[in-house]
């Protein structure tokens, strides 16, 4: 049994407001490179909306950022193939926008266990030989950073589909593989020469004084299913990277 949430279809609605966003960015740059943000996956990141709301003498705002990526035409077209072959000979029903949406859950999920350290708790959803690694790696985590592994749903900023692979074994197992890559705000505490290249955020909603600051922090989960006839029809996550977090 692997990520249970991926067998349900996932229509997440989202709603925007023409509430402009004031934002104050500082860009911590990595000393020893010139790229402000190391993005895994050739992608333009922007802000523009995720609903953030406050009380300011009793009227409520609701102001957004949302975060929009360019992929790399070549890669684009090259999962598509993919997508086609995976509805044409494992699943006829699979939908990669259904999947993004089960994959934000569970990204979700997983790195709320991770940040907490309930590694029992990954059984089933994460591959074990990868959980034992992870539980050496959170250990050794300082509270600040445990703290940033955590995603809450409404601060990933961009989703978006990596590699895709398609593979069979010695024994004819049938395998595909997605790697998802995830954009999410964090309002750990975080030395600024600690995770290199990141960008950070100021929030400022009503006063200025009142401005919170948050970190853009990058993840990449892979998801991998086995189309072996008479295997059940889940998704594991097979790999967990958290931008230096995890290193």
């Amino acid at each position: 049994m692997a990520l249970p949430m991926f067998r349900g279809c996932f229509r997440l609605s989202a709603t925007f407001s023409s509430t402009r966003l004031f934002l104050k960015e500082s860009v911590v740059l990595n000393r020893s490179a010139k790229t402000r943000l190391p993005l895994p996956y050739p992608v333009g990141v922007a802000a523009a909306g995720r609903p953030y709301t406050s009380d300011q003498g009793g009227h409520r705002q609701n102001q957004k950022v949302v975060v929009f990526g360019i992929p790399n035409p070549f890669i684009w077209f090259r999962t598509r193939v993919y997508y086609f072959l995976i509805r044409t000979y494992f699943d006829k029903e699979f939908s990669i926008e259904e999947f993004t949406e089960g994959a934000k859950q569970a990204f979700s999920h997983v790195s709320r266990l991770l940040s907490q350290c309930q590694f029992e708790a990954l059984e089933g959803l994460v591959a074990k030989d990868l959980i034992e690694k992870l539980e050496e790696k959170c250990n050794l985590l300082p509270p600040s950073h445990k703290k940033a592994l955590s995603a809450d749903p409404d601060e990933i900023m961009y989703t978006t589909p990596g590699d895709v692979g398609i593979y069979y074994d010695d024994n004819g197992r049938r395998f595909v593989s997605i790697l998802m890559r995830f954009w999410y705000l964090t309002s750990a505490h975080l030395p600024e020469d600690t995770i290199e290249g990141t960008r950070i955020f100021q929030v400022a909603i009503g006063e200025e004084r009142d401005a919170e600051t948050k970190r853009l922090l990058t993840a990449n989960y892979e998801f991998q299913r086995e189309f072996t006839k008479g295997v059940a029809p889940d998704w594991t996550i097979t790999r967990i990277e958290h931008s230096k977090l995890l290193d």
